[in-house]
């Protein structure tokens, strides 16, 4: 098969954990006999420096015109860099937000999974940590809160601040049929995630829920707020398989799962839209201050890429590859910093790449 593949390293460390991953798709690719083109484009702060905006028309048509995306990280300190001096639609963040549009990247699939031999950096109690869990979170990205209009104006001499947050029938019937989806080939369970007891929205989240569960007779449904979900992360992880839900509840949720993983450099993830066409990068963000020190976490990147693989072009085999080979890794004791415990062996981010190539079979 011939892959098509658009980078974007971005900024921080996203050039180094890209780099690795690279290089672990280009072996799976020799083992199984595939071919990969890379195109390197810019967006984010890189690219506010050369173009002077976060994300340029032609970066759009080239990741419009491959097969997939491959991306790092974006953004910087955001006291000291000059690139939040902008206003907020020229910053960084903003031209993920607009590529994410204007590839109608409405499903975010985040996989939260405690490897076993993570189970000691679990922040969790152990009798918690040791029932283990595999989570997949499906957040819808181009509707609600970050999506909708919004304004700052005075009032009466006081200023004030307008977040509007607006979902259709459709954005959320397409997200729920995803979540569905992915759930018959896991486990069967979604639980739907919502503040239906406050929010108009939420109520026709639930009610478009439900009609689509229909559908699924053989996947169990569940409605959970969103308050009593981020304690259930904490309290009982093991109890989730998908999570469905909207765009800021989702954002905050996966990033609280990534927690309990023992790391969020371990935490992948996948926009994709009504396609098999997906934007895959790592969940964390551009730790600017170990930029160039060569001691990130890759394994994010590299899980991300694993999902490219399974998602967007069928390869499970290849997919599956990757994962073994992480964990053979890991089962050799091998750790980056942020995952390091006492007896292990600590290993740089080039390193750590390098491993997982030498273990692909």
């Amino acid at each position: 098969m011939n892959m098509n593949i658009a980078c974007i390293s971005g900024d921080g460390i996203g050039p180094e954990i890209v780099a690795e991953a690279k290089k672990v798709l280009d072996k799976v690719s020799s083992v199984y006999g595939h071919e990969i083109s890379y195109t390197d484009v810019l967006m984010g702060g890189c690219s506010i420096d050369v173009n002077g905006v976060p994300l340029t028309d032609e970066t759009i048509e080239i990741c419009k015109n491959s097969d997939a995306v491959l991306m790092g990280s974006i953004g910087g300190n955001t006291s000291t860099s000059p690139w939040y001096k902008l206003e907020p639609s020229k910053r960084p963040e903003a031209g993920l937000l607009k590529l994410r549009k204007s590839l109608n990247l409405f499903a975010n699939l985040r996989p939260a999974v405690l490897y076993p031999q993570l189970r000691g950096a679990c922040p969790l109690k152990e009798e918690i940590s040791a029932a283990g869990f595999d989570m997949l979170i499906m957040r819808e990205l181009t509707g609600g809160l970050y999506f909708g209009e919004r304004k700052t104006y005075e009032e009466n001499g006081m200023m004030k601040a307008v977040d509007t947050l607006t979902y259709t029938e459709e954005e959320i019937r397409r997200i729920a049929v995803k979540g569905f989806e992915i759930a018959k080939v896991r486990r069967g369970k979604v639980t739907s995630v919502d503040k239906a007891n406050v929010l108009d929205s939420s109520r026709l989240w639930r009610k478009i829920v439900n009609e689509v569960a229909e559908d699924y007779p053989d996947v169990e449904v569940e409605h959970m707020l969103v308050d009593n979900c981020a304690m259930q992360l904490v309290k009982d992880p093991a109890q989730f398989d998908v999570i469905l839900t909207e765009n800021m509840f989702g954002d905050i949720l996966s990033d609280e799962a990534s927690m309990v993983t023992g790391s969020i450099g371990m935490l992948a993830s996948a926009s994709m839209n009504d396609t098999s066409f997906g934007l895959y990068e790592p969940s964390h963000g551009s730790a600017p201050d170990i930029a160039g020190l060569n001691v990130a976490n890759p394994l994010a990147t590299i899980i991300s890429a694993a999902m490219m693989l399974k998602y967007s072009f069928g390869l499970h085999t290849e997919s599956e590859a990757i994962e073994k080979a992480i964990s053979s890794v890991l089962d050799q004791g091998y750790r980056t910093g942020d995952i390091m415990s006492e007896g292990m062996k600590k290993v740089s981010c080039s390193e750590m790449g390098d491993l997982v190539v030498a273990n692909i079979k």
